[in-house]
């Protein structure tokens, strides 16, 4: 009898701890999975931003040697504004 009232009591509380588990478990990974996929779309977006800037430094380039070319920047001015476009 002391038996059947000890595994009455125990096998629910076993259940009841596994469940626990499993959704503790199941719920870090869907955690992970979203962070997986917010890092993934990160590393897209700083993809995509990427060739703005290139282009946006390549005009700035084409704009400095038009200046040099028609005289309104000399060699040395030239020089030094690329310079800082390409430190920057």
């Amino acid at each position: 009898m002391e038996k059947l009232i000890f595994f009455g009591l125990v096998i629910p509380i076993l259940f009841f701890v596994l469940y626990l588990g499993t959704r503790a478990i199941m719920s870090g990974v869907s955690a992970k999975q979203a962070n997986q996929a917010k890092k993934e779309e990160n590393e897209i977006n700083d993809n995509i931003e990427e060739p703005n800037t290139n282009k946006s430094l390549s005009e700035e380039l084409e704009k400095l040697n038009a200046l040099k070319e028609s005289g309104a920047l000399t060699q040395d001015e030239f020089e030094k504004a690329k310079n800082k476009l390409l430190d920057s």
